[in-house]
């Protein structure tokens, strides 16, 4: 039976929903700025004209995109908001997060573990986040006969098929690794498949009904495969996925990985972690104090500039 497992890492939560071994979701939680159920107050800084929307400024300075305004609310008023999405950082630009007025009592952001009903964990089976953070950091998600290429861009995330096989079996076998990819990588919004051409019609609906199959379980609607092999797909974006977070904020991505990595090492003596030089500055103060905190060991940090981001290391060394 398929349960929902969480980690409370440092900087970050992690959960996956896990079948039989294997990770067939996976979620990721940064904490911090407006996100999904958060209910605060806020002042309207700004209306727009004729219009139920605005902008809200909450206390910590982040602003969000309100709807559904009350016809009499005004600029500079007071006003209670739940968040509905979270900011979304794109390259060359950021999206606001999303609010409307509520009467619900204020309240924090629910944790991953409240959000999907999940079992907190000291940790995961082994090996399963490693290889869900190893697809979302390279995009990439390799499958007998070709392999996907996920890309995020500022209008959609695109998906692109490539591989050996004829055009209509690679397609027919590019439709369960989208349908695994989507969920493990926690992709929403609007989504792009840019599939190999298939001029012949008949081809192009037995894609559709493929597609269609593998997407039974997903809450996503989609186009019919047009001329080009192109679809789209859209589903409700509330938090950004793991490909974007990992995308928007590389070095914090990996610096979160490597503190993951030395709170599961079981040897004595103290800690030493080993990476490039970014991500040695992406380790902020406050998360190297609570892995001495959580570990209980003296902390030591090594920069290499030899390493790529993704290669830190943790060892335990004699004190």
């Amino acid at each position: 039976m398929a349960e929902w497992l969480v980690e409370q890492g440092i900087g970050e939560e992690r959960a996956m929903l896990v079948d039989r071994g294997e990770a067939i979701a996976a979620r990721l939680r940064w904490p911090g700025g407006l996100e999904p159920g958060l209910v605060e107050n806020a002042k309207l800084i700004a209306r727009t004209a004729n219009s139920r929307r605005g902008t809200a400024r909450f206390a910590s300075g982040e602003e969000a995109l309100v709807d559904q305004l009350p016809h009499e609310t005004s600029e500079g008023t007071a006003l209670r908001l739940i968040v509905t999405r979270s900011a979304m950082a794109e390259r060359g630009r950021l999206k606001r997060a999303q609010a409307r007025p509520t009467q619900e009592a204020p309240r924090p952001a629910p944790t991953l573990a409240e959000d999907l009903g999940a079992r907190v964990v000291h940790r995961f089976p082994a090996g399963l986040w490693e290889d869900v953070f190893a697809d979302a950091w390279s995009g990439e998600a390799a499958f007998a006969g070709g392999a996907l290429t996920i890309t995020p861009t500022p209008a959609m995330t695109l998906i692109d098929i490539d591989g050996t096989l004829p055009p209509r079996d690679l397609c027919l076998a590019a439709m369960e690794p989208i349908a695994a990819a989507l969920a493990r990588l926690d992709l929403a919004g609007s989504i792009g498949i840019d599939f190999p051409t298939l001029p012949d019609k008949g081809d192009r609906k037995q894609a559709d009904s493929a597609l269609e199959l593998a997407l039974d379980d997903l809450p996503i609607e989609r186009t019919a495969m047009n001329g080009f092999g192109f679809v789209q797909l859209v589903a409700k974006l509330t938090q950004p996925s793991l490909l974007h977070l990992l995308a928007r904020d590389r070095a914090g991505a990996a610096a979160r990985l490597l503190l993951r990595q030395a709170g599961l090492v079981d040897a004595p003596g103290a800690l030493l972690l080993t990476c490039a030089p970014p991500v040695e500055t992406a380790l902020r103060s406050e998360w190297r104090d609570e892995l001495a905190r959580r570990t209980g060991r003296e902390l030591r940090i090594k920069a290499d500039p030899g390493l790529a981001l993704s290669a830190g290391f943790a060892q335990a060394v004699p004190l």
